[in-house]
C-alpha cells in the first residue's frame, strides 16, 4: 500500500512517548487532537516540539511542511471522532489500557485504525473489550518519537490484514519503518533485546564487574557502532559466515546470566543510583541532555544517509516525500517563489572580516538549487540514471552584512528553462526579514550521467520545471535578476 499521509490524529496520552508522537505528526503537516487528564499536557507536548523542531533544523534540508495544529481537548470522544488514526499512549497498566482502547473504539467507529504504543503488552489482550478489535494493532515507537524511524506492528487474533497495511502505510508517511511482527510475543523484537542487555548490565554490576560508566563505554565504543551500521548478522557473510560463526562459538561458554536478575535491595539499588550520579557529574553538558541525545542521534542518521543504508534509507526516502509534497503544494499555490529551509550560518562561511564569504554565499546559492531539483524530480536514482545540471555562470552581489549566527532564508525564482539548460534567481534574507541582504544568479547546463557532456534533461523533469518557469514569470521580477549571460537559449521544441 502506497504512503497515506493522514489529516489528523487523536492521542491519548502525552507522556514522553505521546508527546513524541505529536511532535513527530505536526511535524509533518499532521493536525493532532491530544486528551490527556494532566493540567500540563499542552505544556508537555509544546516542550517536546520545541526540542523536535530543533532536531530536524539539524537532520534535514528538505523543506518541511507548514506545521499540523495542535489541539487539546477535553473528553477522549473529542480525540478519535472524525480522526484517521488513534495513537494510545497511556501508562503501562493493562486494565486502563483496555477502558481506553474500548471508549475510543466505541466513539471512533469501525472505521478508525486504533494503535496502542504499549511496551509488552500483546495486542490480544488489548482488544478483549473492543467493539471493533479488527481496527486494534500495537505500533510500538522508540523514545524520541520524532527521531527513531522504527515502530514495530503487532496483530492480534483479530486484527484485520488491511488494519496492518493502513497503519503502515501511515507511518511512511511520516518518515518511519514500519517492521511487522511475525507472531504475538510479550514485549515484541526490540525491546526484548534490550532486556536481555539489561539484565546482563546490571549483573555486572552487582558482582563489581564494571561500573555503569564502564558498561556505557564498553557498549558505545564498540558493537554499538557497528549495530547502527549495519546491524547484528549482516556482516556474518550469508549462509556460509553464519555456519562458521555458529561452529566457533554456539553459546558453549555460560558467559551471561540472561534467565535471571539480581536482587533490588536497598544496598543494590543505593549503589545503582551513586554510580548514575556519578556518571552524570562526570560528563557534564553544556546543553539540556535530551538536546544532546537528539544532536548524536542527528549525526548519526545523516551519516547513514549519506550511505543510503538502513536507518539512513528511510531518511532519505521520507525527504523525498518531503519534497514531493512541497512541489505539488507549490504547483497548487503558485503563491511565490521556492522557499528553501531557514538555514544558520556556521562560523566556517565566514571570514576574517567578519562577514560570510564568496564561497558561503555561493554554498547558501547551491544548496537552495539543490533543493529546487530535488523537488522536481532530479533524486539519487536520476543522478546515476540520468545525469545532473551544473553550473556555467554564477553571479553573485552581496547587499549587506551576513555573520555567523545569522538565520537566512534562500528564496529561488525559475527564470527560464530549455532542453539543455536552467537559469535561476535566488533572493538571500534574514529570517522575518524582507529585504534582501544577498542575491545570487546561476546558469546551469544538464549533463549526460556517463558521458559528462552536455544532454537534454528528461521531460518530466523539464515539465516541472517549465511550470514553475510559468508560474514565477507571473510574480514581481526580482530587482538584478535577468543579467544578460551572452548565452543563446535553445527553443523548446
Amino acid at each position: 500500500m502506497p504512503e497515506s499521509l493522514p489529516r489528523v490524529v487523536g492521542l491519548l496520552g502525552c507522556g514522553v512517548i505521546g508527546g513524541g508522537w505529536a511532535a513527530r505528526f505536526i511535524l509533518n503537516g499532521v493536525d493532532v487532537r491530544l486528551y490527556n487528564p494532566s493540567p500540563r499536557a499542552l505544556e508537555r507536548a509544546q516542550e517536546m516540539l520545541a526540542n523536535a523542531r530543533r532536531a530536524y533544523r539539524r537532520l534535514t534540508l528538505a523543506p518541511l511542511p507548514t506545521e499540523g495544529a495542535l489541539t487539546v481537548v477535553g473528553s477522549l470522544a473529542d480525540a478519535v471522532q472524525g480522526v484517521d488514526l488513534v495513537q494510545e499512549s497511556a501508562p503501562e497498566q493493562l486494565e486502563l489500557k483496555q477502558k481506553l482502547l474500548a471508549t475510543a473504539s466505541r466513539e471512533a467507529g469501525p472505521a478508525t485504525i486504533i494503535c496502542s504504543s504499549t511496551s509488552g503488552f500483546r495486542p490480544s489482550l488489548l482488544q478483549a473489550k473492543m467493539d471493533y478489535p479488527e481496527c486494534l494493532l500495537v505500533a510500538h515507537p522508540f523514545q524520541p518519537v520524532y527521531l527513531l524511524p522504527l515502530v514495530e506492528l503487532c496483530a492480534g487474533h483479530r486484527t484485520a490484514p488491511e488494519s496492518m497495511e493502513r497503519a503502515a502505510a501511515t507511518f511512511r508517511a511520516v518518515g518511519m519503518h514500519p517492521l511487522v511482527v511475525r507472531k504475538e510475543v510479550d514485549g515484541f523484537i526490540a525491546n526484548r533485546l534490550g532486556d536481555a542487555v539489561a539484565r546482563e548490565a546490571l549483573w555486572l554490576v552487582h558482582d563489581d564487574v564494571a561500573t555503569l560508566g564502564e558498561i556505557d563505554d564498553a557498549v558505545r565504543y564498540s558493537w554499538a557502532l557497528r549495530r547502527a551500521a549495519m546491524g547484528a548478522y549482516r556482516l556474518n557473510g550469508g549462509a556460509d559466515g553464519m555456519r562458521a560463526y555458529l561452529a566457533q562459538w554456539a553459546f558453549k561458554w555460560p558467559w551471561s546470566r540472561l534467565t535471571d536478575k539480581p536482587d533490588f535491595d536497598r544496598s543494590f539499588l543505593h549503589k545503582i543510583a551513586e554510580q548514575a550520579e556519578s556518571l552524570s557529574l562526570a560528563d557534564p553538558l553544556d546543553i539540556p541532555i535530551e538536546q544532546k541525545r537528539d544532536d548524536l542521534l542527528v549525526a548519526v542518521l545523516r551519516g547513514l544517509r549519506s550511505q543510503d543504508y538502513g536507518p539512513g534509507k528511510t531518511l532519505a526516502r521520507w525527504e523525498r516525500g518531503l519534497r514531493a509534497r512541497a512541489f505539488s503544494a507549490e504547483l497548487t499555490s503558485g503563491s511565490g517563489p521556492l522557499r528553501m529551509p531557514t538555514l544558520t550560518l556556521p562560523p566556517d562561511w565566514i571570514g576574517g572580516h567578519g562577514h560570510i564569504t564568496d564561497l558561503g554565499q555561493l554554498e547558501l546559492c547551491r544548496r537552495a538549487c539543490g533543493n529546487l531539483l530535488r523537488q522536481v524530480g532530479i533524486d539519487d536514482d536520476y543522478l546515476s540514471n540520468y545525469g545532473s545540471y551544473r553550473d556555467v555562470e554564477v553571479r553573485l552581489s552581496l547587499l549587506g552584512t551576513l555573520t555567523a549566527g545569522d538565520r537566512v532564508q534562500v528564496l529561488t525564482h525559475v527564470l527560464g528553462v530549455d532542453k539543455m539548460r536552467l537559469r535561476i534567481f535566488h533572493v538571500l534574507a534574514r529570517e522575518d526579514e524582507k529585504e534582501p541582504i544577498a542575491t545570487g544568479e546561476q546558469v546551469l547546463i544538464h549533463v549526460d550521467a556517463g558521458t559528462g557532456r552536455p544532454s537534454p534533461v528528461q521531460a518530466d523533469v523539464r515539465n516541472r520545471l517549465q511550470e514553475l518557469a510559468r508560474l514565477h514569470a507571473e510574480l514581481p521580477c526580482p530587482a538584478r535578476a535577468g543579467a544578460r549571460t551572452g548565452m543563446k537559449w535553445l527553443d523548446d521544441t
